[in-house]
């Protein structure tokens, strides 16, 4: 995981702010801000103790929220689950304390507070594609999130089972 955050700081330091990002792939689809390929592998997303509240929550932040293992996104100013109540078996939590801000791609700052925050007023996140997660992730952790390239749906799994979002 901090190999996956390196990269990005290292990607990020060297593009210029308004670059398109291939995480693994030579060239990004349509105005992807940051892609991946197609590939048996999703986003795992950060596990918190206490859901932020104030400016430290901006609207489209997602995270496994550990007090009742659901994944969550903050939308209109409330976090709305995505998941049902998972399950932590087979994840291993960050114990080592923060440090920096995280890192920013797209702007040279932002109020938005995250470990990775993407700036952009015409380019999205397009998220790692799997064909079928269920199938073809063998050993997914809770928090992991990808796009199913066969339901054509968001697909996030909460350590017990996948829930899909179109």
């Amino acid at each position: 995981m901090k190999k996956i955050f390196i990269s990005i700081a290292i990607i990020a330091g060297i593009s210029s702010l308004e670059a398109q990002v291939g995480m693994g792939k030579a060239s990004v689809d349509g105005d992807a801000i940051l892609d991946f390929p197609l590939s048996t592998a999703g986003i795992i997303l950060p596990m918190v103790d206490n859901l932020p509240t104030g400016t430290a929550a901006s609207n489209g932040t997602f995270l496994l929220d550990k007090t009742d293992l659901k994944i969550k996104m903050r939308e209109n100013d409330l976090w709305v689950p995505l998941s049902d109540a998972g399950n932590l078996t087979g994840t291993m939590p960050n114990a080592s304390a923060e440090a920096g801000g995280g890192v920013i791609i797209g702007a040279p700052g932002s109020p938005a507070q995250g470990v990775l925050v993407l700036e952009s007023a015409n380019k999205a996140l397009v998220l790692p594609k799997v064909n079928n997660p269920v199938a073809n992730m063998k050993s997914p952790v809770a928090g992991t999130v990808c796009y199913d390239t066969v339901s054509k749906t968001l697909a996030v799994f909460d350590g017990l089972k996948w829930s899909f979002w179109k």
